[in-house]
């Protein structure tokens, strides 16, 4: 049974990112008591080795506290990047021209090598390139077939290795590198709930991932370039869930542009009926001070008034020298929020159109009941997950329980908005409604989330134990 502070109903959850700062028993356990509900592995940094000790320390603290845990493994990406330099940098001057090539030779003023033939084909005249996530620009001027001939419009220092970004161009680079292919199987090896897939631009992207997933986890589609938003719809469709990655977003949209960018990849999560978690820079000044700034706290709240799923720290906790701190205040700003009148007015207002569907009807059903009777939890059977995540679509103003068949399932649910799951296993199958009614009200009762005379929405499918079939919805009382 989850300890009884968590369980003070937050609706939003929270996505923590470990690293140096936070790899030991002690570390992880306290995040995940102040509130954490999924465990970010970022395979950017660290050996396998280090992803595998977190992935075990994650599930004993699972064990200990009796609560589902999911775990991301989010993979790298491609990374562009400029060679080196002579001097290992140079001063770029507003106005000046300046050569990249395929010239491994040591860069200078005037030229550096841009291994990447892949950016040299697609480029054109008047293609802006960015430096440094952004810190200076590039304009095409000419391009040849092993060079591009630019005009710097934004200087600055450029140093070795530093990152290229192409904002306005669709670059033939597949999503998934050879070092993320060996990441993913890793990753799918140790028994994770999510692949973070980076550098999407096409729908083709999240089919790969998808292929090579095979089923055992779900894609979460981080959304950073600005061509995934040109395509945006199709990509959310098929993904199992998505992250508004908004530091390379920021990158290649302008400022102004990212909270639109936001709202828009929320609502279209939501109406799809797929967790949106909302990342990258929530509280980043914990990395070094034990609060946040009004401001970040602000952006925390946007998010949670928008009907994110899931909101994420990064670098404060991987890094940070107050992990713990940036998850209770996480915590505690979210709590503030659902407690809002105008946070729930604007939930409802915000509701999409129910799915033209069976199963989309009885969610829709499920959340107007709740609208109208007094009811402690809404129990979703859900072989799959779906059924849970069409239930927390409608973000009904009460509990939500998924009743999962397995870990696996339970785990994968610990992203969705308002979804308290419970892994029910095999051992006591249930075969008619009765069945399923006592089963739900037996661990509601048992795990504290209703008592005696509260109402429970219960919603499954017939036949039992096929997925996609909610087609059936029961109200009954505890006793």
């Amino acid at each position: 049974m989850p300890d009884t502070p968590y369980r003070a109903m937050r609706r939003t959850k929270i996505v923590s990112t470990l690293g140096p700062a936070t790899s030991d028993h002690a570390t992880i356990r306290a995040l995940a008591v102040a509130g954490v509900d999924v465990f970010r592995l970022n395979f950017s940094h660290g050996t396998h080795g280090d992803h595998a000790a977190r992935h075990g320390v994650i599930r004993d603290v699972e064990a200990e506290l009796g609560r589902p845990l999911g775990i991301l493994a989010d993979v790298q990406g491609p990374k562009l990047r400029v060679g080196t330099f002579a001097n290992g940098r140079v001063q770029l001057t507003p106005g000046a021209r300046f050569r990249l090539d395929l010239d491994p030779a040591p860069g200078n003023e005037t030229r550096v090598c841009l291994p990447h033939r892949e950016i040299l084909a697609a480029a054109e005249e008047g293609s802006t390139l960015l430096l440094d996530d952004g810190r200076l620009a590039l304009k095409v001027c000419e391009r040849g077939p092993d060079f591009l001939l630019t005009e710097v419009t934004l200087g600055g220092v450029l140093s070795d290795h530093k990152g290229v970004n192409v904002p306005d161009v669709v670059l033939p680079i597949p999503a998934l590198t050879d070092k993320d292919r060996a990441d993913m199987a890793f990753a799918l090896d140790l028994g994770i709930e999510y692949v973070g897939l980076s550098f999407v631009q096409r729908p083709e992207d999240v089919r790969e991932a998808r292929r090579l997933a095979d089923g055992r986890a779900w894609i979460m589609t981080k959304l950073e370039k600005p061509q995934a938003m040109d395509n945006l719809e199709e990509i959310v469709a098929l993904s199992d869930a998505v992250m508004v990655a908004r530091g390379d977003l920021g990158v290649e949209l302008p400022p102004e542009l990212v909270p639109l960018a936001q709202k828009r990849i929320i609502r279209v999560a939501r109406r799809l009926g797929r967790p949106v978690v909302v990342a990258t820079q929530m509280l980043e000044s914990m990395v070094h001070a034990p609060t946040p700034t009004r401001a970040e706290a602000s952006d925390v709240a946007t998010a949670v008034f928008d009907g994110a799923d899931a909101v994420m720290l990064s670098a404060e906790t991987a890094v940070g020298a107050y992990p713990r701190e940036a998850v209770a205040i996480m915590d505690r700003i979210v709590r503030r929020v659902e407690e809002d009148e105008v946070w729930r007015r604007q939930l409802d207002a915000s509701s999409p159109e129910a799915d033209h569907n069976v199963a989309g009807a009885i969610a829709a059903a499920a959340r107007q009941i709740v609208a109208t009777v007094d009811v402690a939890a809404v129990a979703a059977f859900t072989l799959s997950g779906r059924t849970a995540l069409r239930i927390a679509r409608e973000r009904p103003a009460c509990t939500i329980i998924g009743l999962a068949p397995s870990d696996d399932v339970a785990r994968r649910l610990a992203v969705a908005w308002g979804v308290q799951a419970v892994s029910v296993g095999q051992e006591t199958p249930v075969h008619t409604i009765e069945s399923v009614v006592d089963q739900a009200l037996s661990i509601i009762k048992a795990d504290g989330y209703g008592g005696v005379g509260d109402a429970v929405v219960i919603v499954a499918g017939l036949p039992f134990g096929v997925a996609g079939s909610t087609n059936t919805l029961r109200i009954a009382t505890i006793t």
